[in-house]
């Protein structure tokens, strides 16, 4: 595969989970349904929003995972891609970044945002991860064979990086406005995809996402040709059971308001088999 922009999320990490898992009130008003989760991951405070369906501890639910942008954080986050609306038979989590340096802005790391690639930040990210995805074992039935994850830009590129480490917890993956690393391939294995895209997109070129999707498209045995799947949605079917959605709007490096309910309507169609 041609490394020259094209990259995939290559990444090994040893967990070392510190701290306390405990729910704790929120100071201020949540959006509705929301819950304030604060777990300790190496001695460091760890907060999540967190809805949950009323039966979710009789009943097996669904888990969807939606991280923000760099700059951005917990609330907006639910706000924007508002999982628990959109399915609200699923358990929803909105993980909240620390402050961290940015590969194409903030180099100083002064806003909140996601470990970058491998042993960055010490992994603090991942093991965030895993800390929370246990807790919601323990607290709730939760359905192994429907997890996903979701993200926008710096979130995006996490999803990316949870599909190449943790890729076997994942039923279905839908990064947007992000692009994978280079020298990361092997990690990766075969997955339905969604992945969307701004043509204009300024901060992640599109070049750059054109390239990731090709090669996802490679990776999952795509066909050649795609057929319209849903409003400016493209799917390449696959013969492995992986079929990649390319959502790709005009507009540039915003998260499309059309997005939400694509996503979850892509991940609802795709449990995984095992």
């Amino acid at each position: 595969m041609p490394t020259s922009r094209r990259h995939f999320l290559i990444l090994a990490a040893v967990l070392n989970l510190a701290g306390p898992l405990r729910s704790v009130p929120a100071a201020e008003s949540l959006p509705a349904g929301l819950e304030r989760w604060e777990i300790k991951v190496d001695g460091v405070a760890r907060e999540a929003l967190v809805y949950a369906p009323a039966l979710a501890k009789q009943k097996a639910a669904p888990v969807v995972f939606a991280f923000h942008g760099h700059g951005g954080n917990m609330r907006n986050s639910a706000r924007s891609f508002a999982m628990h609306e959109q399915w609200p038979e699923a358990i929803a989590v909105y993980m909240q970044g620390l402050n961290t340096p940015g590969r194409l802005t903030d180099p100083e790391g002064k806003k909140p945002g996601w470990q970058s690639g491998i042993g960055a930040e010490a992994d603090r990210d991942l093991k965030f991860f895993d800390a929370l995805l246990a807790k919601l074992k323990a607290d709730f039935k939760v359905d192994a064979k429907r997890i996903y994850s979701t993200g926008h830009s710096n979130g995006g590129g996490f999803t990316y990086l949870l599909w190449a480490e943790r890729g076997n917890v994942f039923a279905a993956v839908a990064p947007s406005g992000s692009a994978a690393a280079r020298r990361q391939g092997e990690k990766l294995k075969p997955k339905p995809a969604m992945h969307l895209a701004g043509e204009n997109d300024p901060l992640v070129k599109y070049e750059w996402q054109k390239a990731t999707m090709t090669a996802v498209r490679k990776l999952n045995g795509c066909d050649a040709d795609g057929k319209p799947w849903d409003k400016l949605c493209t799917e390449y079917a696959s013969k492995d059971g992986t079929p990649f959605v390319a959502f790709i709007h005009p507009g540039g490096h915003e998260f499309h308001k059309d997005a939400p309910a694509l996503i979850a309507k892509f991940f609802k169609q795709h449990p995984t088999s095992k």
